[in-house]
């Protein structure tokens, strides 16, 4: 569930340098999404169960390459992967020895993933609400989307000044995901070959 939610939150990763800070944040995040080029950070992310409660954190690293090219690195406490290129993505799970591959095309829905793309206008896709500043500093943004057979209730967007500083996830099942970012280097040269995935010897593998 962990590799879903982060997969439906890729798409809101991207930056902008021509954006005053005085912006309103709905147009800070529409320049977010117009302007991403590439992108490298650290993360946290922090699962939470139906009461609310903290249930689970999660620790990596995230890059990115637009259009289309990302690759999340679960470290801790176990070791995942999500890896987008040409038109697929790759779902590693080192514990469970096995990886799903899916296309990333319309067949996904109206999943924010698709944004990554550069193809979908945000505001076709969903309805957007400032939701106004909270004790974390974070001016926060909320999409829900328009499509009801998305998988997922809202997401909100926190805007750290014009940077990215986190984003939350409420699916249908009751489950909340949050994850903040660190460390953010803005328009890294990523090497290509981060964003090529080959399956490790001997795990298997389910393509849709």
């Amino acid at each position: 569930m962990f590799l879903k939610h982060i997969f439906a939150l890729v798409f809101l990763i991207a930056t902008a340098h021509s954006v005053q800070a005085d912006d309103a944040p709905i147009t800070r995040l529409k320049s977010f999404l117009a302007s991403s080029s590439s992108l490298a950070a650290d993360f946290k992310q922090i699962s939470f169960d139906k009461s609310g409660r903290p249930a689970q954190n999660s620790f990596g690293k995230f890059y990115l390459s637009r259009p289309g090219k990302f690759r999340w690195n679960y470290q801790k406490p176990f070791v995942q992967e999500i890896v987008s290129n040409t038109g697929k993505v790759w779902f590693y799970d080192a514990d469970l020895e096995q990886v799903t591959v899916k296309q990333l095309d319309d067949s996904l829905g109206s999943t924010p993933a698709l944004l990554l793309t550069g193809e979908v206008n945000i505001e076709e896709k969903f309805i957007l609400q400032e939701q106004g500043k909270e004790d974390d500093g974070m001016n926060w943004v909320k999409l829900s989307p328009k499509n009801e057979e998305s998988g997922f209730k809202y997401i909100l967007i926190g805007l750290n000044g014009n940077q990215l500083g986190g984003m939350e996830l409420s699916d249908n099942f009751g489950q909340l995901t949050r994850i903040y970012f660190s460390n953010i280097q803005l328009n890294p040269k990523l090497d290509d070959a981060l964003f090529n995935f080959k399956a490790p010897k001997g795990v298997d593998v389910f393509e849709n």
